[in-house]
Order: structure tokens, then sequence, then C-alpha cells
């Protein structure tokens, strides 16, 4: 079993940048894969990042470029930099870990973005 802990969300103009950490209660590279999933009001949630124990990274088009994952195996947590944030990035970002063909969620941590 795994226990995620998000931080770092909060309220940003757009155009600026925030990090947010996810601290897993175990050894994070015998983690499948982790990343982080996002809902908007009245929408599906979806994914924005992932990164599996090998260190592969996968995001969808709408963040690319501007969203990077990475993690720090020493400290079991993953960070998700967001920089060029747009209104539209607004909603609670859920940190998430795979393993053993279960999926851990976080409470999710909310970004709010400003026009």
């Amino acid at each position: 079993q795994v226990q995620l802990v998000e931080s770092g969300g909060g309220l940003v103009q757009a155009g600026g940048s925030l990090r947010l950490s996810c601290a897993a209660s175990r050894i994070i590279f015998r983690i499948d894969a982790m990343g982080w999933y996002r809902q908007a009001p009245g929408k599906q949630r979806e994914l924005v990042a992932a990164i599996t124990s090998d260190g592969s990274t996968n995001y969808p088009d709408s963040v690319k470029g501007r969203f990077t994952i990475s993690r720090d195996n020493a400290k079991n947590t993953v960070y998700l930099q967001m920089n060029s944030l747009k209104p539209e990035d607004t909603g609670v970002y859920y940190c998430y870990a795979h393993m053993d063909g279960l999926d851990y969620w976080g409470q999710g941590t909310q970004v709010t973005v400003s026009s």
C-alpha cells in the first residue's frame, strides 16, 4: 500500500509558475509509475504527467513544453514543475501511484490560475 501527500498548490497569475510535490510513504523506485492528474470543475479527471520506474515520462499535448515531472528517489518524492501557467490549468491536482496492479491517490491540491 502507498500513501501519497501532495503540496505546493495555490493561486498564481497567468504566465507564472508553481511546483507541486508528492511525498510517498514507501520507496518510489519500487512503484511502477507515478504521476499527476487534474480535474477542473465539471470536467473529467485528465492526466497531466507521468513517470515510470525507469524514468520515462509522458505528457499530453496541452502541457508539453510547460510542465516537467521529476522524482527524487532519496526523498521518495515526485515533483511537477509547472511553467507558463494558463487559466485553463486551473483545477485540483492529484498525485497517483500505480503498483502491483493497483492505483493509489493523494487527497489533491488546488491550483488556480488567474487571468
